[in-house]
């Protein structure tokens, strides 16, 4: 589940769950994501690599505050409600609640800002490396177990109330503590103490010399989500963009719309989250300030009376519908029973092939399904087991489902998806099912295409020349909104007090020179096929008759109008009804002034038909 994309309601200050979603256990449905980044500090992370690749002239802590940076940035955009926090250890200073040594904690708990940034720029390149030297310095004596009861303690001062905790550890020593087991012991000690806690602990592992063997030490450090799997770890980390991935897959918020239940049968079924993939990324909404105090402007709706002006209860109102002039007032609870169609949930009709499903059944953006075994215990065996058969079978699952209450069912094919990993052993796809959501009978139209102007078929031909010329592997997300690029740009800028902001290149812009240069004479062939001589795309031609080899241009037919005609509209006032090239016609006949604004054809032939 870790390439999911967040689904974050930022008017709430603590989500509540969605309705018809039914909590049970101590699962943890509102609250902010907290995360915190301890990152080793000590010299190793400060040697460059040496094998000549991109990112060689970067040390594994350059990598890793531009990491840290990069994530602040897009909480900002994304879910600036978050909580973050960075903490070193292995430093020679110390500063924590707790006082222990080679541990500093260099920013709190708090939400993302500017400052933040600007604070972690500060720490890139060899000026900043001199400035951490001179700030912080270096030391091997910490104890990591130390810095994870630190970490601890940060989540324990928080007074907000928190939906998850976690902590990301950058290191590239993968056996910190080889010749002290009392620092071993107290590390695994305190791990265990996180994992009691919900606190999780991700290990992104960097690159160094000889490789980093994970069974040295972190394997019986590292603790997981429920939703994780902890058998398969991503490899290390040499480069920024392999480090990233690692980072998003993990931070990124894994928020359900609905958890719901599967019925398979009546008295068979289990629990499942439903979750969304993709979410359309839009401009934020402007924030009203008060003009005196700078503070965000809240708005509150009331009802009153329009009579008697009273302030009206919500008791007071109620819905009505005329019908044969006479209003049927209904109460609340007889709304809500007319909504009710059934209790929210999953339930399976049948099976059929994957081939029977086709690209026009697609009406809106699908969803997918993964087990919730913190809901339902069996839930993730019953899961695997359908999914497995699906799978092997090559079919999809039909169902009926109503996402929450008060909402109508839709009737969805369930698409099996197996779990696939990238060579750094990251998820790129989940193991699960796509919810498509299929068409009601109306929801498909008929179009009638009878072709009222045919081509003939070598136009034909040739356009089919020029579209495979032009054809090319696309993928929606090689394709970045530039509008909104340039706004997030325009906004980073402006808080980190750049000169200028940086120019988000336009993607969707057509390559004009790569498609003449594959199209070659096609266009012009196609141009003499189609159009007349004179043709220019800027100015007006007449249109060619269909099927002629030659250029036979066909002139629209005069409009003509009888002069009883004429003067009937001008007695009965209906001039103006007729078109503007009826009326220069028209003027023209009669040898009247043909340019001018419609108005002033009219009063043309009014004036002339009055006077004869």
């Amino acid at each position: 589940m870790s390439d999911w994309v967040s689904y974050y309601h930022s008017e709430r200050e603590e989500e509540e769950p969605e309705e018809g979603a039914e909590p049970a256990g101590d699962y943890q449905y509102s609250g902010r994501d907290s995360l915190i980044f301890l990152v080793d500090a000590s010299k190793a992370m400060f040697q460059s690599y040496e094998e000549g690749e991109d990112d060689d002239d970067w040390t594994a802590f350059e990598i890793t505050i531009q990491c840290i940076r990069n994530v602040y940035t897009s909480k900002i955009i994304s879910s600036d409600r978050d909580l973050l926090s960075v903490v070193f250890y292995g430093t020679e200073k110390n500063k924590n609640s707790a006082d222990f040594k080679h541990v500093y904690v260099l920013q709190e708990l708090d939400n993302p800002g500017a400052q933040r940034v600007l604070e972690l720029d500060q720490y890139k390149g060899n000026r900043g490396k001199a400035l951490f030297h001179e700030s912080f310095g270096h030391s091997n004596e910490y104890s990591l177990g130390e810095a994870f009861w630190a970490c601890s303690n940060l989540f324990s001062d928080v007074q907000l109330k928190m939906s998850h905790k976690r902590i990301m550890l950058f290191t590239n020593e993968d056996n910190p503590h080889a010749n002290d087991s009392t620092k071993t012991k107290l590390a695994r000690t305190r791990a265990a103490d996180l994992r009691d806690t919900g606190i999780i602990l991700d290990l992104m592992h960097l690159k160094k010399p000889g490789g980093f063997d994970i069974s040295k030490f972190y394997r019986d450090i590292i603790n997981v989500a429920e939703d994780e799997d902890l058998g398969v770890q991503p490899v290390e980390s040499g480069k920024l963009e392999d480090l990233m991935k690692k980072v998003r897959a993990k931070e990124t918020r894994k928020r359900a719309l609905a958890r719901i239940n599967f019925y398979l049968r009546k008295d068979i079924s289990f629990t499942v989250g439903v979750y969304n993939l993709v979410q359309k990324a839009i401009k934020p909404y402007p924030v009203k300030l008060y003009r005196e105090t700078n503070e965000p402007v809240r708005t509150k709706t009331r009802t009153f009376n329009k009579e008697t002006g009273s302030l009206l209860l919500p008791s007071d109102t109620k819905k009505a519908q005329t019908y044969g002039n006479r209003q049927i007032v209904l109460e609340k609870e007889e709304t809500e029973e007319l909504k009710k169609f059934d209790s929210p949930g999953l339930v399976l009709i049948g099976f059929k092939p994957l081939a029977m499903l086709k690209q026009h059944h697609h009406i809106k953006p699908s969803q997918f399904i993964y087990p919730e075994e913190s809901l339902m215990s069996g839930s993730m065996t019953l899961f695997n087991a359908l999914l497995t058969k699906c799978l092997e079978k090559e079919v999809m699952a039909l169902c009926r489902y109503v996402p929450r209450r008060n909402t109508p069912p839709y009737f969805v094919a369930m698409i099996p998806q197996k779990e696939e990993l990238d060579e750094q052993n990251v998820q790129t796809a989940s193991p699960g099912f796509h919810l498509i959501f299929l068409p009601y009978a109306d929801d498909i139209r008929k179009i009638d295409f009878t072709e009222k102007v045919p081509a003939n078929e070598e136009q034909v031909d040739k356009m089919k020349e020029i579209v495979q010329k032009l054809r090319f592997k696309y993928r929606s997300d090689s394709f970045e909104n530039p509008v909104l690029q340039q706004h997030f740009r325009n906004l980073e800028a402006l808080a980190l007090g750049m000169m200028e902001p940086e120019q988000a290149e336009d993607l969707t812009m057509p390559k004009a020179e790569e498609m003449n240069r594959r199209l070659g004479n096609l266009v012009e062939e196609f141009k003499q096929l189609v159009y007349p001589p004179d043709y220019s795309p800027e100015g007006k031609a007449g249109k060619r008759k269909q099927g002629g080899g030659d250029a036979q241009v066909e002139k629209k037919p005069k409009i003509e109008i009888s002069e009883d005609e004429l003067r009937s509209s001008v007695q009965k006032g209906t001039l103006g009804k007729l078109t503007v090239p009826a009326l220069k016609e028209a003027c023209k006949a009669y040898g009247l002034k043909v340019v001018g604004k419609k108005q002033e054809l009219l009063d043309a032939l009014t004036e002339h038909f009055r006077k004869h």
